[in-house]
């Protein structure tokens, strides 16, 4: 199975993969720290965790979900957030965007969700593909530091 767990070995390529798939979306200024990075994936107080994709026989970090858990009080159990999901451009149509995705439908009985940047017809059509659905009648709330 081209998915595994993330070890504190791939933080370098956790933290670059998000920085690619930020200026992939126009962020052209992120830039990660690596050491806050590895404290907040494997430290003594995880707070988040992350799959990898890599292609067969390849040792190539081809892509990445990047989540943490939820917990939903209607449904009583746990859920996943996927924060991020991304594959790098070369690495897309052989099926590591699924294989991300069944990995984590298979980690819990509960809702797998994320956020979609509007606007964006190719993800919209990959999900909808998968049966994934937008949620009506919801709109995302944010504190940010410093509000």
């Amino acid at each position: 199975m081209p998915v595994r767990e993330a070890e504190v070995r791939d933080v370098d390529e956790i933290c670059a993969l998000i920085e690619e798939h930020a200026r992939y979306e126009g962020n052209d200024t992120l830039t990660l720290d690596r050491a806050e990075m590895t404290k907040h994936l494997f430290g003594p107080e995880p707070k988040a965790w992350v799959l990898i994709a890599e292609p067969p026989g390849s040792g190539t970090v081809a892509g990445m979900a990047f989540c943490s858990w939820n917990f939903s009080t209607w449904e009583g159990r746990p859920g996943i957030w996927l924060d991020d999901l991304y594959v790098r451009p070369e690495h897309r149509r052989h099926g590591l965007g699924n294989e991300l995705l069944a990995a984590l439908r298979a980690r819990t009985d509960g809702r797998v969700e994320w956020d979609m940047q509007e606007g964006n017809e190719r993800a919209a059509a990959f999900y909808a593909q998968l049966g994934a659905q937008p949620v009506p009648g919801w709109i995302r709330y944010r504190w940010s530091p410093g509000s």
